[in-house]
């Protein structure tokens, strides 16, 4: 089951970067003739292949021809998946979901999106590329009840933890939970507890679950930054030894 699996993923790679849309387009249809469930097609499709294309383009190993083939038919793709996900009935907990500005962070960030809308939850998706002070007020705006950050890139890193941070100083929606996943998350152990994030996941699929695990779990802000920054040092205490 394993090397058909990996046979599939390779198939679809090569479609995606060699901009072969019909291609893809057939491979989805035997997925789903297959009768595979759009969540199964997400955790182990989708997921796995995007996550391919960025740690790729992050080593200069995908030039920028197959990296925008990839990624605008992975986008639609998303898109016709997201009217298949099986959906919980409203669960009465509102999310505001942000990511990082690159197209594959942006992809990541809709993925998110979408299997926690699909999960009930009333989701507002707003990308990637929005500042501070319009990511607060919106908070304030439709009440959130969660702030996801899914996907961000290291550039956008210092803006997250100011944002953290202004949260828990001005009070907007005090008993906001805040999640963080994907992106430079899952590369910089220690870091989503530094910045002061309650919760933390590897990919779209595991921040759904944890979610729903541990609603009420909340970090103190500055006590988890002092646990970050203790990580961060030793961390680099071992690289210089």
């Amino acid at each position: 089951m394993s090397n058909r699996r990996n046979a599939l993923l390779e198939r679809f790679f090569t479609c995606l970067i060699s901009g072969d849309r019909p291609g893809a387009r057939e491979i989805m249809d035997e997925v789903f003739e297959a009768d595979c469930p759009a969540e199964k097609v997400a955790s182990n499709l989708i997921w796995p292949t995007l996550n391919t294309l960025q740690t790729m383009r992050r080593n200069d190993q995908l030039n920028a021809l197959a990296y925008n083939y990839a990624t605008r038919l992975l986008r639609g793709i998303t898109d016709q998946l997201q009217m298949r996900y099986a959906c919980k009935e409203d669960n009465g907990t509102t999310c505001l979901v942000v990511c990082g500005a690159e197209e594959s962070e942006e992809l990541a960030g809709q993925l998110t999106a979408d299997l926690l809308e699909a999960e009930g939850y009333r989701v507002h998706f707003t990308g990637g590329g929005i500042a501070n002070d319009e990511i607060v007020e919106q908070l304030g705006t439709i009440k959130a009840d969660k702030l996801v950050v899914f996907g961000a890139i290291p550039a956008t890193v210092p803006q997250t933890r100011l944002l953290i941070d202004r949260l828990h100083d001005i009070g907007v929606c005090p008993d906001i939970q805040i999640i963080v996943g994907g992106g430079v998350f899952n590369r910089a152990e220690g870091l989503a507890e530094e910045i002061g994030a309650d919760l933390w996941a590897n990919d779209p699929i595991e921040l759904v679950a944890v979610m729903n695990e541990q609603p009420e779990q909340r970090m103190d802000a500055a006590e988890q930054r002092t646990v970050g920054r203790r990580k961060a040092q030793a961390n680099r205490k071992t690289k210089a030894a």
